[in-house]
């Protein structure tokens, strides 16, 4: 009997293994590196029955969220966003069916946001990492970007076997109020600081929208949102350079300029520093913990702008401070990984533009099957949100 993805064209980003062919990671250093055996999902996808049609570019070794290689599938003016680009480009251009990426900080999400399709990080661990090369391994996730919530369930259950048996009970509805009992916290700080207004009208009329579907609206408190950034820093930045001080001890050069700048730093961070930020995000994932006690998801923006023009550097806010483009789009994403529960983003509209705007559902840990249904019940409710490119 074939299964649910079978047939279907698959791309994959270029940090994933797949016996006999280059694994480039976007990379100088890569050049000559030919993977000797499949990664664990390269396997799970051939065994599902699907037809792999390509390596999708990544930003140098997932360290980066603009994907430079690539230009956004709406605009080439624009970034694809990072560092899965490739692979939300892939997705949104009609180029593969769906796309698996790496998110350390974001790295699904964003490229999905700002090409206006789903990308879905799963529960930490429930990927297996296996043949994938790291960023930071305390970070890591593996999973897809497709055009529909349907699709990234459908992804979910072939990379992850475990879950597709629980998923395997879930019912379409057959009437009434779909989400009937869903309790979605709406954020009162935190994700709704420094978010442009199209963004944030979109991802409000949204949340409305699954309201309207039967959820129930909770106002929560985003914990220890001050701390995000130096917790995914704290771990990431030391994590990446301890992988990469072999090569960045010999070959520095074959780096880009913007890597090894943030390789080179990542030897500054001392074994303390690396603690305290294991330390703060333990206090995190507790804290988010408490919060879904409360709530079943957290309704969000993916990222505070839309995709920005190719090669602009940084963000300016009307309270006239100006922000990184990496930070600005990084921001929102990394408490999911920090807490290392669900998160998953689909396009909710447009801004003034016409560039896809992101709303993100975050979860608890083991969650997954309740951002999907809840993302799947808008995506029934507002069929225009689809991202196909005209």
């Amino acid at each position: 009997m074939l299964g649910p993805v079978h047939g279907t064209a698959v791309a994959l980003k270029d940090l994933i293994d797949v016996a006999g062919l280059p694994t480039g990671a976007g990379s100088r250093v890569r050049a000559e590196h030919t993977a000797a055996a499949d990664s664990a999902v390269a396997e799970r996808l051939a065994a599902a029955g699907t037809a792999l049609v390509g390596k999708a570019h990544t930003h140098e070794f997932a360290y980066g969220l603009t994907t430079p290689q690539t230009r956004n599938a709406r605009d080439r003016d624009r970034v694809a966003g990072g560092s899965s680009g490739g692979s939300a480009v892939a997705v949104a251009s009609g180029a593969a069916t769906f796309a698996l990426g790496t998110d350390t900080g974001g790295s699904i999400r964003v490229p999905a946001a700002l090409n206006g399709v789903v990308g879905l990080k799963p529960t930490f661990g429930l990927v297996p990492l296996r043949g994938v090369t790291p960023l930071s391994w305390s970070l890591d996730h593996v999973g897809p970007i497709t055009r529909t919530v349907r699709d990234a369930a459908l992804a979910l259950s072939a990379l992850a076997p475990e879950w597709a048996g629980e998923a395997a009970g879930e019912q379409e509805p057959d009437g009434g109020a779909p989400l009937e009992g869903l309790r979605v916290g709406v954020p009162q700080d935190y994700f709704f600081d420094r978010v442009d207004p199209d963004v944030e009208a979109a991802v409000r009329r949204a949340t409305d929208r699954l309201v309207e579907l039967g959820a129930r609206p909770v106002g929560v408190q985003v914990p220890m949102g001050r701390y995000v950034q130096a917790a995914h820093w704290g771990l990431m930045v030391p994590e990446a350079s301890a992988y990469h001080e072999p090569t960045l001890r010999t070959a520095p050069e074959l780096y880009g300029p913007d890597v090894r700048a943030l390789l080179e730093a990542g030897t500054a961070v001392t074994a303390a520093d690396h603690l305290r930020a294991q330390r703060a995000r333990t206090a995190m994932a507790r804290a988010w913990a408490r919060l879904f006690t409360g709530v079943d998801l957290v309704a969000a923006p993916t990222v505070p702008v839309t995709a920005v023009r190719a090669g602009q550097e940084e963000v300016a806010w009307p309270d006239g401070t100006t922000e990184g483009v990496a930070d600005a789009y990084v921001r929102l994403c990394a408490p999911a990984n920090l807490t290392g529960g669900p998160a998953l983003t689909l396009p909710v509209g447009r801004d003034r533009r016409g560039l896809p705007i992101g709303m993100q559902l975050i979860g608890a840990p083991g969650g997954d099957g309740v951002l999907l249904r809840a993302g799947r019940a808008y995506e029934r409710a507002e069929p225009g949100s689809g991202s196909a490119v005209p």
